[in-house]
């Protein structure tokens, strides 16, 4: 018999135990545990699903949702609690098989999502890249911002298909691109004043960065720009902030998984993202 529950600061080293059992895909809740802690109180809301006293599967509930060790039985209990809210995420995300059944579980109740993309492979590399990095790529500075900003926008718009300039003129956005460049975490390349390719660590946790936002800018692609620029990201990355480096891409996008794989990265995983 398993029943739900919002977790409180209690149950912290047993929400730990469950995220340990898979590093790389649950990052993102691993990050956001440490910096807000569990609980309503301390920021971020995060639901158990118990089998007697024994935490078996958790759901964490922000901006975005993420099920954490969920088979089928946990995912029924927290679709089941679910539909009594409103949904307030902008998207489900996670590995592939809890994410999709949760979305088809809530889908009259939550509403039809704008996109589901069911099947991202989730890749790492633990180790150096396979090729040399290109030594122009460099941590970007405040003194970048003109330039990386509208990178920014333009690979938001790009992956997800909505600008992130609305609906407060991008300032939300912007304070979040400024975050990455004085936290070390935004990398470019930059010529003639403009970036022609970018990427940023987006998580830190347990061991593992997760790199987001890569882009390179559409009058330089297929010059092989990306396979040297993440080469480059991963050796940055690797010294400063974890020895694991991961990122998941949508399966139809051939030419990103040729490149990754060949900087040396290999699929751990399966994830999948539905956004509303």
């Amino acid at each position: 018999m398993t029943s739900v529950r919002l977790l409180a600061g209690a149950d912290a080293p047993a929400l730990r135990g469950l995220l340990a059992t898979d590093p790389v895909a649950y990052a993102m809740v691993s990050e956001r545990l440490q910096l807000l802690g569990v609980g309503t109180a301390l920021g971020a809301e995060v639901w158990g699903c118990f089998r007697g006293e024994d935490l078996v599967a958790a759901l964490y509930l922000g901006a975005n949702v993420v099920p954490v060790g969920a088979e089928p039985e946990a995912i029924a209990a927290f679709a089941s609690r679910a539909r009594l809210t409103a949904r307030r995420c902008s998207s489900i995300v996670g590995p592939a098989a809890p994410v999709l059944d949760f979305y088809q579980q809530l889908e009259l109740s939550w509403g039809q999502a704008r996109d589901v993309r069911p099947d991202q492979p989730m890749l790492a590399i633990s180790g150096p890249p396979a090729i040399p990095g290109n030594p122009q790529v460099r941590t970007a500075t405040l003194d970048d911002l003109e330039a990386v900003f509208p990178a920014s926008v333009a690979m938001f718009t790009e992956e997800l298909g909505i600008s992130p300039l609305t609906p407060d003129g991008g300032a939300g956005y912007r304070r979040r691109v400024v975050s990455l460049i004085q936290q070390g975490r935004a990398f470019v390349l930059i010529e003639d004043g403009e970036v022609v390719f970018k990427a940023e660590v987006g998580v830190v946790a347990q061991g593992v960065a997760q790199i987001q936002g890569v882009w390179v800018e559409p009058g330089h692609r297929g010059q092989h720009l990306s396979e040297a620029g993440m080469a480059a990201v991963v050796e940055l990355t690797r010294a400063r902030f974890a020895d694991t480096v991961s990122l998941y891409v949508n399966s139809y996008n051939l030419a990103a998984l040729a490149a990754y794989r060949r900087v040396g990265f290999v699929q751990v995983g399966e994830f999948a993202t539905v956004l509303y």
